[in-house]
């Protein structure tokens, strides 16, 4: 079975692709590119928890509504949502209304507030479960790792909730702490050198 397939310009993608047309932007100018920002990395932990038992197709369509839902995922701004917020959330059609998610983000929110002025950053927790490229499994053959198992183990140690370690695993595929695109995508190269040039970030 091929792990790639032509994409418009006819050269290889991730076969994950071919689900619907959409996938190829997404595909080749985001998933797998190393993000530092705070906010980016948990709307994409917060996407994912949304994710869970959807598609990542569903999300996608919906992502921009989400943005605007949870003010582009400031977690500052989250954290400190009401009742108000969830029932305007749970009114919202623009969304995913699951009302134990929304609430997870919300208390996702004030446990980023902590993790920061713990650590100095949301990036700099995170990117300390980059996994050693050495030890990575062949490239999307994987749901989970060892990485994802400790991450989301610890996350739920400080309270985080919806971060078990597939949601984790997809997390760290897209935000750039593994490549996973296949050999023989054509992105592949450029995720690797984006990852060569990207500062790992520090805490305190």
């Amino acid at each position: 079975m091929s792990t790639s397939i032509p994409g418009p310009d006819g050269k290889p993608r991730c076969s994950w692709c071919a689900a619907v047309p959409e996938f190829f932007p997404y595909h080749d100018n985001e998933w797998g590119y190393p993000v530092s920002d705070d906010y980016r990395l948990f709307e994409k932990l917060s996407l994912e928890s949304f994710q869970s038992g959807l598609s990542w197709r569903t999300i996608l369509a919906k992502r921009e509504n989400f943005r605007k839902a949870f003010h582009n995922f400031d977690f500052n701004r989250i954290a400190r949502f009401t009742q108000r917020d969830i029932d305007r959330l749970l009114k919202d059609e623009g969304i995913v209304r699951h009302r134990g998610k929304i609430e997870a983000v919300i208390n996702n929110a004030k446990r980023a507030q902590e993790l920061v002025k713990r650590e100095g950053s949301l990036a700099a927790f995170l990117w300390r479960y980059e996994p050693d490229v050495k030890q990575l499994a062949a490239p999307q053959t994987i749901s989970t790792s060892a990485e994802s198992i400790a991450l989301s183990k610890e996350l739920k140690k400080l309270g985080w909730k919806f971060v078990g370690p597939t949601t984790v695993y997809a997390f760290m595929q897209a935000m750039g702490l593994i490549n996973d695109h296949v050999d023989d995508c054509v992105i592949r190269a450029r995720v690797e050198r984006a990852r060569k040039s990207f500062r790992r970030p520090t805490g305190k």
